[in-house]
């Protein structure tokens, strides 16, 4: 049941290994990274209250003495002040540049781990351990880490790549319904980007994953991780490929700092949205047929996922204000607009110096206010 997918990064490659248990066995995996027999754990309040004794426990039988930083759960958290606290308690407990830090909990809680892990005494080693299925099947994978802030999602990061990827399937089991959908939105996104066949499969077994059926959720997750590392090994830092994983982030990006980073819609309910918008965008300019559209809003549909404006309720979008947040978006070049758009399912490329004026019409016919 336990499957290991290496990302291969040279000297810096990695391991993720994905199945149940793997937190009685953090100490064996985790030991052999160790120059000093402790780490710190980076944890959220709800993900440490859950797991944390045992995570704690585990190391402990293999004399690892653990430190705790313990944040608020939430979006909001990924901020400048959220970083500046992390970093004060990682200072305050003395670590040098030859320890680790766990990055235990969703994306929010390895984002911000890992970059204080990334600009901590200009680099400390770190390790993944994911417990949302967003996290471990895209976040946690990649060395990505980022901080929000007023004028955008994820502005200000540095890759840093994990020592280590643990993604325990188990944790799975206390994932609210709705986080356990939000992070379904970034599995289909991996079918709707360059894996039809997969994206077929999904088409039949999303009840199963979502239900947290063991061999179901193992096939899904371990299928995004491939594709993840294989992609990562290519394009470490997002000058060609990699680009492609932000499917449905740049409309999905927008609506985010529209509604505030908040429980109105969550990251993944955001991407959702924005793979439908991005599908139906790229039909209406003729570049994809709309019956692949359609399909693609309807898999996302079936898992209970927005996949519009209309789908956010209480909050009218004005396209004029969406397309101000698309371009801070990072992937802007020279005030021009980029997008991941699709040929066709399982088909997508990267879209420079995409009109605004089509854009906003786009977005006006989606229903958003002039």
């Amino acid at each position: 049941m336990i499957r290991t997918v290496a990302v291969g990064l040279g000297e810096r490659a990695y391991d993720v290994v994905i199945g149940p248990g793997l937190l009685s066995e953090a100490a064996q995996r985790i030991a052999p990274l160790l120059k000093r027999q402790r780490v710190t754990v980076i944890s959220d309040e709800t993900v440490w209250r859950l797991h944390g004794e045992r995570l704690a426990t585990a190391l402990g039988e293999d004399n690892i003495a653990v430190a705790t930083i313990i944040i608020p759960p939430g979006e909001q958290t990924k901020s400048f002040a959220g970083l500046a606290d992390v970093c004060d308690q990682m200072l305050a407990l003395e670590l040098d540049r030859g320890d680790l830090v766990v990055a235990f909990g969703g994306g929010v809680v390895g984002d911000l781990a890992g970059f204080a892990a990334a600009i901590y005494k200009r680099g400390i080693g770190f390790v993944q351990i994911p417990t949302t299925l967003l996290a471990q099947v895209d976040s946690s994978v990649g060395g990505k880490t980022a901080i929000d802030t007023p004028r955008g999602k994820n502005l200000l990061g540095a890759f840093h790549q994990p020592r280590l990827v643990l993604a325990d399937l188990d944790v799975l089991d206390t994932l609210p319904e709705r986080e356990m959908r939000a992070g379904y939105a970034e599995v289909v996104k991996y079918g709707l980007l360059g894996d039809l066949k997969f994206f077929e499969w999904l088409e039949t077994k999303s009840p199963a994953v979502l239900s947290r059926k063991p061999g179901a959720l193992a096939q899904a997750v371990a299928r995004c991780v491939e594709m993840k590392a294989e992609i990562v090994a290519e394009d470490e830092t997002e000058q060609g490929r990699r680009a492609l994983l932000n499917l449905g982030h740049t409309f999905g990006h927008a609506l985010e700092a529209e509604t505030g980073y908040g429980e109105a819609l969550l990251h993944g309910e955001a991407v959702a949205a924005g793979q439908a918008l991005a599908f139906r965008f790229a039909a209406a300019q003729g570049l994809c047929p709309g019956q692949d559209a359609a399909r693609a809003r309807a898999a996302i549909a079936a898992a209970g996922l927005p996949t519009g404006l209309a789908d956010v309720p209480g909050h009218p979008f004005v396209a004029e204000r969406l397309l101000r947040h698309m371009g801070q978006d990072k992937k802007a070049e020279g005030g021009r607009l980029t997008f991941i758009l699709p040929r066709a399912l399982g088909d997508t490329f990267v879209a420079k110096d995409v009109q605004a004026e089509a854009v906003l019409a786009f977005l006006k016919a989606e229903g958003a206010t002039p």
